[in-house]
């Protein structure tokens, strides 16, 4: 196949791109801007466009598909050039079915934790040497990339993301998979520029659940009530599978999991992440992976890049960064944090960067997220609310959405760096949570702190 990439530089679609690739396709691209690690990745694979913008003579007639990516926009000229053509265009979930529509789906989802489920399995069953293709949103350690496609694999493992599929198709990319095996792990209200309300937001899970393929099997979170509700209240003929926290306790820092074996000590931590590992193991064991053979896979999971991922630690001092942004996610974050360091100090900043974290009416979901912490910091920048077009934020209105008098408050990242790196960081656990960088924090430089 002959295969265009509009919008090849993205994080997921760049590594689509090289599964291709690899996969013996003939793939070309064009973005207006491409980053590292991607154009580095490309490069090496030569399959780097050789001028950044859109180049409408790219698309001819020739192409057996073209995959638009999310960051292009509707009036793309090489968009249009494809559509006056009559080529076939497939939003990123769209062609991923196509891949995958006569082999086992299974597709994880949920407001959080649906990256590390994805990966916690990925693990277990590569550990297994059980191959399966796949798509998961995170770098994970031992893959070489986030996307794996093969002709003769019968699985393919799918990180069921709720966002939009493409500027054309305005479905959330998880509708479009059709699972015969789903997940859902929590449900709370995130991407409020497309979601205006909670109800239109799980309204997308009860979509979700309702297009799986009857007779299959939905493993789901039973202590998150709207998950619960959504699954149990479904008349899709689908087999339920309801899982909770497993028990498990913490000695000197260590998380130990109880099991029929006894106690396994883990690399990952935090309440969420204990679920997380209930809802992987529940979905390998319906892979073929019995119980004592995940346990032992499992104990060596590390987790996935920016998911509570330590970045340095001595004796007295560690620091954690985390993709968390939504409140539910901050607040997952900073309690497990607080959970696994009882004895130490617990420093929290958060960066507010998304469209939903800068909307002055979705703020107040923040309310408690990070009372768990001992010192609380929140950054945001005056100059990201303008560029999404948001109405002006202070940092009074912040202050009185996370209902903490001593919360501390940076609008300049030289400002932040400078209170972070003259910090006693002794006997302090230090969490870094953003979907950004802080204004330009270089995380290489935090490894100095310690």
């Amino acid at each position: 196949m002959n295969v265009h990439f509009i919008s090849i530089g993205g994080s997921a679609m760049h590594n689509l791109a090289l599964a291709l690739h690899e996969k013996g396709e003939v793939i070309t691209g064009s973005d207006d801007a491409i980053f590292e690690p991607s154009k580095s990745r490309l490069e090496g694979k030569g399959l780097l466009p050789e001028s950044v913008g859109w180049f409408p003579e790219k698309i001819n007639p020739n192409l057996d598909a073209i995959i638009l990516g999310m960051h292009a926009k509707a009036d793309n000229p090489e968009l249009l050039k494809a559509q006056e053509l009559g080529l076939k265009i497939y939003s990123y979930p769209e062609f991923l079915y196509e891949h995958a529509k006569h082999k086992t789906r299974v597709v994880i989802g949920g407001s959080h934790g649906k990256t590390t489920i994805t990966s916690m399995i990925l693990h277990v069953l590569k550990y297994h040497d059980i191959e399966v293709d796949f798509m998961v949103g995170a770098q994970l350690e031992g893959f070489e990339r986030m996307v794996h496609l093969t002709h003769e694999n019968e699985i393919m493992v799918l990180e069921g993301d709720e966002y939009l599929s493409s500027p054309i198709d305005l479905r959330p990319k998880f509708h479009l998979y059709q699972a015969n095996i789903a997940l859902i792990s929590g449900i709370a209200w995130d991407h409020i520029n497309v979601f205006p309300t909670f109800d239109n937001y799980v309204d997308q899970f009860r979509i979700f659940t309702d297009t799986m393929v009857k007779g299959g099997m939905m493993v789901y979170n039973e202590e998150d009530k709207e998950v619960k509700k959504v699954v149990e209240e479904t008349k899709n003929e689908i087999k339920r599978y309801p899982y909770k926290t497993p028990n498990y306790m913490i000695e000197n820092g260590i998380t130990l999991l109880e099991t029929l074996e006894g106690p396994i000590p883990l690399e990952v931590f935090g309440k969420h992440n204990l679920q997380n590992l209930e809802g992987a193991r529940s979905i390998c064991f319906h892979l073929g992976v019995s119980e004592e053979g995940f346990y032992e896979a499992i104990a060596d999971f590390k987790g996935a890049s920016k998911r509570l991922e330590k970045i340095i630690e001595n004796e007295s001092t560690v620091i954690y960064k985390d993709f968390a942004h939504s409140p539910s996610k901050v607040e997952a974050a900073t309690q497990a944090v607080r959970e696994q360091y009882v004895d130490r100090k617990l420093l929290a900043c958060l960066e507010l960067h998304t469209y939903s974290s800068l909307n002055e009416d979705f703020l107040k979901e923040y309310i408690g997220a990070l009372d768990p912490a001992d010192e609380a910091v929140v950054f945001y920048s005056p100059n990201a609310v303008k560029i999404k077009r948001l109405k002006e934020v202070s940092a009074r209105q912040i202050g009185k959405a996370f209902q903490r008098e001593d919360l501390i408050i940076y609008t300049d990242p030289k400002e932040f760096k400078d209170f972070l790196f003259h910090k006693d960081l002794k006997n302090t656990a230090v969490l870094l949570m953003s979907s950004g960088n802080y204004g330009g924090l270089d995380f290489e430089d935090v490894k100095t702190l310690v």
